[in-house]
This record gives C-alpha cells, sequence and structure tokens, in this order.
C-alpha cells in the first residue's frame, strides 16, 4: 500500500470517528430531552395526586383526633364496639367488594393492573376507621392514608387514560402521598412507596415521581393547619462512623444490635399473630361472618377492663391522663411498663384481624417504642434512643422496609445517630424473617438462601 493509500484511509477513519461521536452526542442530547419530557409529563401528573390526597390526609387526621376525644369524653362507646364492628362488616359486604382487601389490593394492583382501585374504598376506609377509634379499637392510620392515596391515584388513572406501566407508577404515587402527608416525613413516603412492594427490590423507574407526590401531599396536608407529633431524643454526643469501635461505643453498639434483634422478633410475633386471629376467626366462624367483629370487640373489652386502663385503645400517640402509658411517654424512664408492648400488641392483633379497619404502623410504632424503653431499662442504655429506635425498627421488620425506616429516624430524630438507626433497622428487618403485614408483598431478593417458601 502506498503512502497516499495509507492517508485516505486514516482519514477515513478520522471522519468516521467524528461522525461517530457526533451521534453520539446527539443521542445523549435526545436521551435528555426525553428525561425533561418525562419529568414534565409527571409533575403535571403528581400535582392533582398529591393535591387530592394531601387534602384528603388533612380531613382525616382532622375527624380521626375527634374521634379519638369522643371515645375519651364518652367512655361508654366502648361497650358498643361489637355493634361498631357489625356496621363496619355490613358496610364492605354491601359496597365495598374488592375494597376489602385494602393495602394488598394496592399492590396487587401495581403488580399485575388489573380492574383497578375502586374510588369508593377512600370514603369507605375513612369512615370505618373513624368509627373503629371512636369506639375504641386500637389501629393506626397509615392504612387508611394509603389506602385513600392509592384509590385516589386510580381514579385520576383512569381519567388520563394511563397505560398499564404509567398505572403502576401513578399508583405508586398515591402510596407515597399518602405515606408522607399523614406522618410529617415525606422523604421516607417516597422511599417506602418504592420498597414496599418487593423485599429485596427498589423500584427506581418511579423514584422521582413518589418524591415529587410525596413532598407535595406533606406541603399540602401542612397547609390545612394539621401539626404532626414531634419526638425527641436528647443530644448524645455524635460518633463519627471512624470511631464507632471505640472502646467507649462499642458496649452501646452491641446493646443496638441486640435490640434490633428483639424488635425483628416483636415485628414477627405480630404478623404471626394477626394473621393467626384472622385465619383462625374465618375456619371456626365460615358463614355468619358478621359475629367475627362481634367477638372481637368483646375480646377487647375484657381485656381492656382486666387490664384497667384505655390506654392500650386507640393509636396510642398520646394518653388521655398526661401519664398515662402513650408513645410520646415511652421516650421518658417510668413512662411505661415492662408489658405495655405485649398488651398493644395483643389489642391490635384482635382489632385488625377481627375486621376492624384502621393500619398497623402506629400501633407497631407504639409497640417499638415501649419494647425500646423496656430494654433501655433492662440494660443501662439510653431510653430515649432505645425508644426511638423501636419506634422505627419494629415497623422496619413488619413491612420489610429498613431503608425507608432508616430515613423516618433521620426525619424524626434527627441525623446525629443514624448509624444507630440503620444497625437497629437492617438487623430487625432480617429477624423478621420472610412475612409482612402486607400479604401482597413479594419476595424478589431472598434476604438469606433459607428457603423462603410460604
Amino acid at each position: 500500500m502506498c503512502t497516499k493509500d495509507v492517508a485516505q484511509t486514516g482519514n477515513i477513519l478520522y471522519y468516521c470517528c467524528l461522525h461517530l461521536h457526533i451521534m453520539k452526542r446527539s443521542l445523549a442530547s435526545v436521551e435528555q430531552l426525553f428525561i425533561v419530557r418525562h419529568l414534565l409529563k409527571w409533575t403535571l401528573i403528581t400535582i392533582p395526586v398529591a393535591a387530592v390526597t394531601g387534602s384528603l390526609v388533612a380531613l382525616f387526621l382532622w375527624l380521626l383526633e375527634e374521634a379519638t376525644h369522643l371515645q375519651w369524653r364518652y367512655s361508654w362507646l366502648l361497650f358498643l364496639l361489637p355493634l361498631a364492628g357489625i356496621g363496619i362488616h355490613f358496610l364492605y359486604k354491601l359496597w365495598g367488594k374488592n375494597a376489602e382487601a385494602g393495602n394488598n389490593l394496592i399492590l396487587e394492583e401495581i403488580h399485575e393492573p388489573g380492574a383497578g382501585v375502586p374510588a369508593r374504598m377512600a370514603p369507605l376506609v375513612l369512615l370505618t376507621t373513624l368509627i373503629t377509634h371512636a369506639f375504641g379499637g386500637s389501629a393506626g392510620r397509615e392504612g387508611t392514608a394509603v389506602q385513600m392515596g392509592g384509590s385516589m391515584a386510580s381514579l385520576l388513572g383512569k381519567w388520563f387514560r394511563l397505560p398499564k406501566e404509567d398505572v403502576r407508577i401513578i399508583l405508586l404515587t398515591g402510596i407515597a402521598a399518602g405515606f408522607g402527608a399523614v406522618f410529617g416525613t415525606p422523604l421516607t413516603g417516597a422511599i417506602f412507596a418504592l420498597e414496599v412492594l418487593a423485599i429485596g427490590r427498589i423500584q427506581y423507574n418511579a423514584l422521582i415521581p413518589c418524591l415529587m407526590a410525596s413532598v407535595m401531599a406533606d406541603t399540602v396536608c401542612t397547609a390545612w393547619g394539621i401539626h404532626h407529633t414531634h419526638y425527641h431524643i436528647d443530644i448524645l454526643p455524635a460518633i463519627p462512623y471512624t470511631s464507632i469501635f471505640t472502646a467507649g461505643t462499642i458496649p452501646l453498639l452491641i446493646k443496638v444490635i441486640l435490640g434490633g434483634v428483639a424488635f425483628g422478633l416483636a415485628a414477627w410475633l405480630f404478623i404471626q399473630l394477626s394473621h393467626a386471629i384472622k385465619r383462625q376467626a374465618n375456619r371456626y366462624i365460615p358463614t355468619r361472618q358478621w359475629l367475627i367483629p362481634v367477638v372481637g370487640g368483646s375480646l377487647i373489652i375484657l381485656l381492656t377492663l382486666l387490664l384497667g386502663t384505655r390506654d392500650y385503645l386507640g393509636l396510642g400517640v398520646v394518653s388521655k391522663d398526661p401519664a398515662g402509658i402513650s408513645i410520646t411517654n415511652a421516650f421518658h424512664a417510668g413512662g411505661v411498663n415492662g408489658w405495655s408492648w405485649w398488651w398493644k400488641l395483643l389489642l391490635t392483633a384482635i382489632t385488625l384481624g377481627t375486621g376492624f379497619k384502621g393500619g398497623e404502623v402506629t400501633p407497631l410504632f407504639f409497640i417499638g417504642a415501649a419494647l425500646g424503653n423496656t430494654l433501655a431499662i433492662l440494660t443501662g442504655a439510653p431510653v430515649d434512643l432505645f425508644a426511638g429506635l423501636g419506634f422505627i425498627a419494629v415497623f422496619a421488620a413488619a413491612t420489610n422496609t429498613p431503608l425507608a425506616c432508616t430515613l423516618m429516624g433521620i426525619e424524626l430524630f434527627g441525623a446525629d445517630h443514624a448509624l444507630y438507626f440503620a444497625i437497629a433497622c437492617f438487623t430487625a428487618y432480617y429477624f423478621s424473617g420472610h412475612t409482612g403485614i402486607y400479604t401482597a408483598q413479594r419476595t424478589a431478593i431472598p434476604k438469606s438462601p433459607v428457603d423462603t417458601k410460604e
């Protein structure tokens, strides 16, 4: 080959490389334009989801406080709890249809979009949760907020005529909006929606829409004048990650790990007991199922009378008696007794397992904070720190969402002890096994090589 041919070949190669470089830059520009278009689209879709959900959650939290005060004011309402249970049963029997599946229906629709989440789910769960609390049931509020968000997101998805893949995303934004608004934890709400679908996997394709939905819904809820409970951990010396294994911190670190084990086992016990009560109730009362809440309500009345306190009814965030047993008092030595966590666990499992409505998360906060208080007293650890660890770790274990709950610890208590939050949540997550409060949650990546067949 002559020198001229070599030069021509070199020029051809140069221009080919230059052309490829230009094409790559053009493709990159097209990709960025597609991302901008995608974000604009989901911003426009998310705004109405967040506005409606945030407003509904604000209404719900206001009504829930009224229902709680009603129960405190008229204590005799507790004795009508079995009748209230019958009312809830027939409300769902007549108008609920598949809406009775609650959070699990929303998760199933995200896994495999089908008929959609009915819009009637929102008013039904709102009304029946208020009935549960007004008459003394032990339940939470997260389930109601998530179901309202999911049902409204599904309705808007139908109005917008979204394709199946977009229906999955808009349902996730409904979960994020409901969760973020009801607890005032927008970052947690976003990650919770992405993490709760499947054990060991996060749905990153909906990351920005969920974050926008959660933040905006919380903003809307706050704009309506709703204020969330503030929890406090006394500031201990912040532990730099580089000195976590020093002689002064190792004893506390060991206590946190052992606490995480206990929190995971407590969550496992709650899950097993709740599912067992529901399973056995349907087994022994298969025909006249309206009797199930009658039995459950009667058991709650009996246990309340035997315990001699009503502190285990309702949400449990605060008590009618400022010195009573509650989540807020669990952050102080002597605020709860050694078995408070168990009684809340039992009463909540009976309430939800026999057909009353509400959520599990706030009772899980109570169970975890009370258990953390007890463990701190037994081991000599800081009471407020361990109450906070239990608060988030039992929830992490019961829902299999350790990342979301670590973030919740930071949002609620500050970032000084983020490493302890993570250790407690991750440890509890492993020790709850492959069970969870949501039966529609799937296992994408097992926690361990042990067979996970259910």
